[in-house]
């Protein structure tokens, strides 16, 4: 806690087990098991229609990184999770996203909606020009291929934005 500032950020640390720091290994598990008990709760919904439960989700498994990370929640038509995935991993100021490579995945799995999703470590979830470009390129491709872009969520130590929202308002 000393060296880390929180339990969060504890939980979220690089570790590398070795003889005199043991621990961390422990917490590395931790940390993995929380986030897979929150995946099997998540897959056992009948829908990711409650936008709280990804929200949820999202902080626990992003809202911590070290580095930007970008996720897609991939969804059937009746908006349950088909898959959890990480797209991309970047920087601790960006990470790229592929709208090409994310709409490829989506006709694999026979989504026909999606969730993107990513952090900004710096803890300021406040979407970026990038972003929202982003998001508008990605929507814009998904809807000629009858893919749905629910929503693009930033996450972050102080909190989270809702794309979807947050253009509603600007």
């Amino acid at each position: 806690m000393n060296e880390f500032g929180s339990i969060g950020a504890v939980l979220h640390a690089q570790y590398r087990a070795t003889e005199n720091r043991p621990a961390e290994a422990i917490l590395s598990l931790v940390r993995e098991a929380i986030l897979v008990s929150f995946k099997d709760d998540m897959l056992e919904r009948v829908s990711l229609s409650k936008a709280s439960d990804v929200i949820e989700y999202l902080v626990v498994a992003m809202a911590q990184l070290p580095v930007e990370e970008v996720r897609v929640l991939f969804l059937d038509g009746k908006n349950r999770l088909i898959s959890d995935e990480v797209v991309s991993r970047g920087t601790i100021s960006e990470a790229p996203i592929y709208p090409r490579e994310i709409l490829k995945r989506s006709l694999v799995l026979d989504a026909t909606a999606l969730i993107l999703a990513h952090n900004h470590p710096s803890g300021d979830p406040q979407p970026s020009e990038g972003d929202i470009d982003a998001t508008r390129r990605l929507a814009a491709a998904g809807k000629e291929l009858g893919l749905t872009v629910h929503d693009h969520i930033i996450v972050g130590r102080e909190g989270w934005v809702s794309l979807r929202d947050w253009a509603a308002f600007q």
